[in-house]
């Protein structure tokens, strides 16, 4: 599934969440407190902190037509879990919107604002945005220019802070911790699938059977002069082409015989949960790979120490969501509403 366009380098790992993960709203992070005297298209409050409706049709609707734009209008009509797409897009713009608000809330406790050029920006960003849009999206997202400023604004206000939180984690992170290899490997799997796509385990002796061939394969494998690319076509059930990863990426065992390997090394046979394997290292370093696993590294490091601060601070608060009015909050089905470039846009002035 594509993801729409990254947003900031930053904060856009932080926030947005896989829609095929079963992801929740971070709103039942916070303290949930019984409230019904909502302001008029109230969506959610958290503690000072409100959105409003126009605030969610612009996420939603933009997120809706950027899917229609790659998979088409039936891309709704799927199931997960037996959760629509549609359900699942709406809850993770409610997840996406409630942490935006609470990272507004986390930069009031810093002391973080916008200065005098952001905010020009944002003005700047959101004339673009809300001159785009025709007379039926500005209806149907009941939307003005204001409110797309707030958006921007509060989105660049949750950048700043983040990068506020993490400015001084810079770990240095050695060549042999972010080492990538690539390898090829021969695959025999130790089950079956069955018509609903459940994993069926081998018996004990569809097992052995399996790990009989496998060794007839490594002793084909390290014959002078075999081919191993051949017989990764003729018998691998997994991936036919090269293969790189850093640690920490593979399954433990698959990645100790293969972090071992010299270039041009064959292991011997290592067995996993999805298998048996027959790996040969094609590359035990790679330079330009490496140094751009350093950057993801130094990446997740600084997200780890944001995370853990504002999982703290989410603790502390409290929210209310207006259900009733949460739940007739659908979909736009009009032809004349096709917007989808809110986020492309900040990403042009912001990036």
């Amino acid at each position: 599934m594509k993801s729409r366009k990254r947003l900031t380098t930053a904060v856009i790992g932080f926030l947005l969440t896989a829609l095929l993960c079963g992801c929740q709203s971070r709103l039942s992070d916070t303290k949930l407190v019984l409230y019904t005297g909502f302001k008029e298209n109230e969506v959610f409050r958290i503690e000072t902190i409100s959105c409003m409706l126009p605030e969610v049709l612009v996420y939603l609707t933009n997120t809706q037509n950027q899917y229609e734009s790659v998979f088409g209008e039936e891309i709704w009509d799927t199931e997960l879990n037996g959760v629509t797409f549609e359900e699942n897009v709406k809850e993770t713009v409610l997840a996406n919107l409630a942490q935006i608000k609470t990272m507004n809330l986390l930069a009031g406790k810093h002391g973080v604002t916008l200065d005098s050029g952001e905010l020009e920006t944002v003005e700047e960003a959101a004339a673009v945005y809300y001159g785009s849009l025709n007379e039926a999206e500005r209806q149907a997202m009941l939307v003005d220019q204001e409110t797309i400023e707030g958006l921007y604004a509060e989105f660049a206000l949750a950048n700043k802070v983040y990068e506020y939180i993490i400015k001084d984690i810079n770990p240095e992170i050695s060549d042999d911790e972010a080492r990538t290899i690539t390898v090829q490997y021969i695959q025999l799997k130790t089950y079956a699938m069955d018509g609903t796509g459940k994993k069926i385990e081998y018996s004990d002796i569809a097992r052995e059977d399996t790990l009989v061939t496998m060794q007839e394969i490594l002793e084909m494998a390290r014959e002078e002069g075999s081919d191993f690319e051949e017989l990764v076509l003729n018998y691998s059930e997994g991936e036919k082409g090269s293969y790189s990863f850093g640690k920490g990426e593979e399954d433990p065992v698959f990645e100790e015989a293969a972090f071992n390997l010299e270039t041009g090394e064959i292991s011997d046979i290592v067995e996993t949960q999805e298998g048996y394997y027959i790996i040969k290292c094609i590359n035990t370093f790679n330079r330009e790979e490496t140094d751009a696993n350093k950057i993801k590294i130094v990446e997740e490091r600084r997200e780890e120490v944001f995370g853990q601060e504002y999982d703290a601070f989410v603790k502390s608060l409290t929210r209310t969501l207006n259900d009733s009015l949460w739940e007739k909050i659908t979909f736009i089905d009009d032809q004349d509403v096709k917007t989808s470039d809110f986020f492309d846009v900040y990403n042009q002035y912001f990036s």
